[in-house]
């Protein structure tokens, strides 16, 4: 971080934006565009800030992300991360489309995705819908895989994304996944609140995202769970009953037996109805194992994930070819 910041403390904001492809809104345009902040608007909250919906007088859809409190003193440390941010582009990764710093207020913008993010469907208002079919399925775990992969290996400088979750993992129009919040970590590192809805992504060896464990080999946890979540349409702790003293089960917990068993058909989401295939499940549900390993030197790296999650599904296209 050093470097970026000697490299980038005499530049203006304008001259930053320009570069990067994106731009300064003011706190005004904003708030219009979000109707300030109003309750109505808002998409959602986690360990970072609010999002909320909006739209510029041109018509686009964004969606602004509200930071928590900020402080003054870290206001260097904000310009260099949020130009850091800015330049990072995969397609896979949610970009940066601009951002305001007025007062306290510290806001980031991003381009609104039309159908959410993967949590609505598996868990939330838009699972009843079941739009998520195997294929989907898979490819949402290739690009999420992909997006986190060049974050560890290909961003300069690399970047750990310390708090990867299904509702992170936001979905365009084609049901392309469009990895959010990464980076954050670094933007606001003395946030002391975990939100619930992240509990059950991190690794045995750290209980929260702000015990400062945080590293590649946690996201690689993290996306281990997220595959699982993917293929079984559970959340990552669920409640084992009704009562209030029922206690509380991670799914590498609930999957673990059943990985040992051979009860794979019993992982796969009962939305599916059976529509998967047993070999990419089973190859796909090792990969999981294989990354939510209690050891982190145990776990593979997220270039290693990506090649053996296409390799699953180049199989499986060659599969189909011969049996057309």
């Amino acid at each position: 971080m050093v470097f970026f910041k000697s490299c980038f403390r005499a530049r203006t904001s304008a001259d930053r934006s320009q570069d990067a492809g994106w731009r300064l809104f003011s706190l005004k345009e904003l708030q219009n565009a979000s109707n300030n902040f109003n309750y109505d608007n808002k998409l959602g909250e986690g360990r970072f800030g609010s999002v909320y919906w909006g739209q510029l007088w041109d018509g686009s859809q964004i969606a602004v992300k509200r930071l928590k409190l900020w402080s003054s003193k870290r206001e260097i440390d904000f310009a260099v991360e949020v130009e850091i941010l800015g330049r990072v582009r995969h397609k896979n990764l949610l970009s940066l489309r601009g951002y305001c710093a007025e007062g306290k207020e510290r806001l980031l913008v991003y381009n609104y995705m039309p159908n959410l993010s993967l949590s609505a469907h598996l868990h939330g208002h838009l699972a009843a819908e079941s739009n998520l079919d195997w294929e989907r399925r898979m490819n949402i775990a290739i690009g999420s895989a992909e997006a986190l992969a060049y974050l560890h290996h290909h961003a300069t400088p690399h970047i750990i994304h310390g708090d990867l979750k299904s509702s992170n993992v936001l979905l365009n129009a084609e049901f392309e996944a469009q990895v959010a919040d990464f980076g954050f970590a670094e933007l606001v590192p003395e946030t002391s609140t975990v939100n619930a809805g992240a509990m059950g992504y991190f690794p045995p060896d750290h209980a929260t995202p702000g015990d400062g464990k945080l590293s590649e080999k946690s996201d690689v946890y993290s996306f281990g769970v997220l595959l699982l979540e993917l293929v079984s349409g559970r959340k990552p702790v669920e409640k084992q009953g009704f009562s209030a003293s029922a206690k509380s089960q991670s799914i590498v917990e609930w999957a673990t037996p059943m990985i040992y068993e051979g009860r794979l058909d019993d992982i796969a989401d009962p939305k599916l109805s059976g529509n998967f295939n047993e070999v990419e499940l089973k190859q796909v549900v090792q990969v999981a194992q294989w990354c939510s390993q209690t050891s982190p030197e145990n776990r593979p790296s997220m270039i290693k994930v990506v090649e053996l999650l296409k390799k699953v599904r180049d199989e499986k296209i060659k599969a189909d070819d011969h049996d057309g």
